[in-house]
This record gives C-alpha cells, structure tokens and sequence, in this order.
C-alpha cells in the first residue's frame, strides 16, 4: 500500500460498515424507547390489578432508568478493562431474557426487579454502544451518526405507544404482551450483534496494534490507516482520570447537562397521557399521538441542528427555550387549552431535538483510555436523575400539584442553562484524538 495514499481513520469516507455499526448500536436506543414508553400504557392495565398506589408506580415508572444508572456505570468502567465488543452482546442477553420474563410476573416486586434487569442491559449497552460508534465513525460524519441516537430512540417509544394502545383491546391482562413484546427487537439485535469486530482504538491502547490494523483493514478498506498507533499512558484507574483536575470539569458538565435534559424528558413523557389529563389537556388519544408525533419530527430536526449549528450554541438555546416553555405551561390558566397544547407542542419539538446531544458531547469530550467510563459515568449520572425524578413525579402530584411540579422541573431546566453557559465546550470540530488536549485547556 502506497502511503502517501493513505487516509486517516478520523477523515475516512463514510462507508457500508459505519452505517451497518450506527444501526447495530441503534437497536440499543430503539429498545430503550420503546421499554420506557410501554410501561406508560401498560400502567392502565398493571395500577388496578396489582393495586399500585403512587409510591408503586413511581418505582415502577422508574426502575429501567434505575437499571440504566447501574448497568451505564459499572459496565462503562468494565469495558475499559476488557473491552467494548464483549459489553455490545451481554448487553442484549440480559435485556432479551428479562423481557420475556416480564410475561410471568405476579407482583411488583418481581416486575420491578425485571425491568431493573433491562435497565442494566441497557445501560451497559449505552456505555459501549456510544463508544464504539464515536471510535469507529470519521469525525466529518461522527455529529449525525452520533446525534441519530435521539431519532431512533424516538422511535421506539412511539413506537410503544401505537402497538400498546393498539394491544389494550386484548383485555386486562394485555400488559403483560406489551411488556414481553420488547424481546422481539432485543432478540433481532442480539444475533445481529453477533461477530462485531472490537474497537481498534481501545487495541491500540492494549498494545495490541496489529489486531487495531487488521480490523481497520478489513472492514474499513485497505487504504485507511489508524490515526495514532501509541497506546495512551494510563498511571491511574479511569475515574480517577475522570476526576483529575485535567478532566474534572469536563465531566461536570457533561454529567450535569445530561441530567438536566433527562429529568424533565422521562418524568413528563413516561406519564404523559396522566399528567394530559391531569392539566385538562386529555381529548381521547388526539393530544397524547400529536405531541408523540412531534417527539419524532424534532428528533430529526436535531440531527439538523448538530450539523447546522454549534454544539454549544444549540445545547445553551435549547436550555432556555424549554425552561420558557415549561414556566409558560405552570402560569398558563387552565381554560386556554389551545394555547397549552401549542406550547406543549414546542416543548415536545425542542425536548426531542436537543436529546440528540445526550450522544454527542459525551463520546466526543473523553481520550480513548477513558471513553467508555465517561460515557457510562455521564450516562449513569442522567439516569440516576431521571429515575430520581420518574419515582417522585406522581409523588409531587398527588401532593403538591402539577404546577409545582412542573415549577419544580423548570428549575432543573434553569440549571441546565447555566452549567452549559459556565462549562459547555464546543467539541464540533475535534479528532477524536484531540479530545484530551481540549480537557487539558478546560483544566
């Protein structure tokens, strides 16, 4: 091979395998949608059955997200050890049996343990899947890939939303089909997973260069090169990296921005047809499917926005836009509906676009030595507070309100705004490589 035609990993074309990599760690968000949008449904069948009262339904509501904060942070800081390819299939193992199990449950307990299980699998696959797909993909194109998380787990809660409305007819014990049914795509992508190549990057930092070089070799072309063949010097375990005064901001930031966006996402749309109803916004199944709808269209409105505009200008905006729309719907009197739904509207529109960053700024702000960890820490982090926020929602109902409550999660919003104002880096036009330099300035 000629050299001077050689093409670094980080400017190579797009190609057949990085879109075949984009969908396999796809299948991970469309699963996620569609575990955490199915339970909404299935909760109108599960509550009268099972007797749940708030407390119940809150653990429930939650407990996918509980799984996540674990499962992002202990099989992120795992992968970094022994790699991203094993995670990428375990993951799917998990999340395929517990989901078929959900059929036989018998008491909260055990379907909240269930769901726990997936979310474990999920988050591992969160952790690794980001990764993989960041150290695989050519930094012109890494913004989309990346960013199109938001678009497909967008689909799968829409995605539930239909199919469980759709399988209601089935009777009183219809949930326990719409909770197994999440084993159908788990199971598809589970076997298509099978054989997925480990990441040349985290190799090159095992010492393993000629495995980086076949891999890079054989299903990205003989032409393309790896960028840096030096393994990175790792003197301390990967959270102490993370929270070195070389990295410590970073991870601030991306933890804290994280979970400003995720706490108000999965605590308004995991109960949204009972907080529709509860605002007086209920009209049969029109307004839940119209702001649904609008979750999808604004998932590719920020595949959109990733490319067209700044990270940080695009994160920051976002940021104030839902905290106006959010303190709009607490002061807005009860009686202007059409006015309600339209700002809901928008709310729903600017929640699905930004969620796009959620997969963006994480895998492009961490070195390849601690990739996964910050991945999985910033991943684990969100879900913790979105969990946090799911269990206490019908709490903060049944005894504050709902303006409270939407008062409440405003606040987080306001929060969001001005750690991305203080700490938002522009990561847009970075090599992967370059990552730690950048950390270093932020220091």
């Amino acid at each position: 091979m000629n050299v001077n035609q050689s093409i670094k990993m980080d400017d190579a074309p797009l190609s057949k395998f990085h879109i075949k990599m984009a969908g396999l760690t796809f299948g991970a968000h469309l699963t996620d949608g569609y575990v955490l949008g199915i339970i909404g449904i299935a909760f109108s069948l599960i509550k009268p059955q099972m007797n749940l009262d708030s407390f119940w339904t809150g653990l429930i509501g939650s407990s996918a997200l509980i799984g996540l904060f674990l499962g992002s942070l202990v099989f992120g800081y795992i992968s970094d050890f022994i790699g991203r390819q094993k995670i990428f299939v375990l993951s799917f193992i998990i999340i395929t049996l517990a989901s078929v199990l959900q059929f036989f449950v018998n008491s909260p307990t055990e379907l909240f343990i269930l769901r726990v299980l997936i979310g474990i699998g999920l988050g591992g696959d969160y952790s690794v899947g980001h990764t993989m797909l960041a150290e695989f993909s050519p930094k012109k194109h890494r913004g989309v890939l990346l960013g199109s998380f938001s678009v497909i787990w967008t689909v799968g809660y829409v995605g539930s939303t239909l199919i469980g409305t759709y399988l209601l007819s089935m009777g009183p014990e219809a949930w326990r089909w719409m909770l197994a049914s999440s084993a159908v795509p788990a199971v598809i992508i589970l076997f298509l997973r099978i054989g997925t190549p480990e990441s040349p990057r985290w190799l090159i930092n095992k010492g393993r260069v000629e495995e980086a070089r076949n891999i890079v070799m054989k299903h990205l072309g003989p032409n393309i090169v790896l960028d840096d063949e030096t393994p990175a010097k790792a003197e301390k375990g990967s959270f102490a990296v993370l929270f070195s005064k070389e990295f410590r901001k970073r991870t601030a930031f991306n933890c804290l921005f994280f979970v400003c966006i995720v706490i108000p996402y999965f605590a308004i749309y995991t109960f949204l047809p009972a907080i529709l109803e509860v605002m007086g916004l209920s009209e049969g199944f029109g307004t839940d499917l119209l702001l649904n709808l609008l979750l999808l269209v604004g998932a590719f409105l920020g595949i959109w926005f990733t490319v067209k505009f700044s990270r940080r200008g695009f994160l920051i905006g976002s940021f104030i836009v839902l905290a106006v729309a959010l303190l709009l719907l607490t002061i807005l009197p009860g009686n202007a509906t059409v006015l309600m739904i339209i700002v809901f509207s928008v709310f729903s529109l600017i929640m699905s676009a930004v969620s796009n960053l959620v997969g963006v700024f994480p895998a492009e702000s961490f070195p390849t030595e601690v990739r996964s960890s910050g991945v999985g820490l910033a991943t684990s982090v969100s879900r913790l507070g979105s969990a946090i926020g799911t269990f206490l929602l019908p709490i903060s109902i049944d005894g504050f309100g709902i303006n409270t409550t939407m008062l409440g999660l405003t606040a987080v919003l306001v929060i969001g705004a001005i750690v991305s104002i203080a700490w938002a880096p522009e990561t847009k036009y970075l090599s992967l490589s370059e990552a730690s330099h950048v950390a270093g300035e932020d220091s």
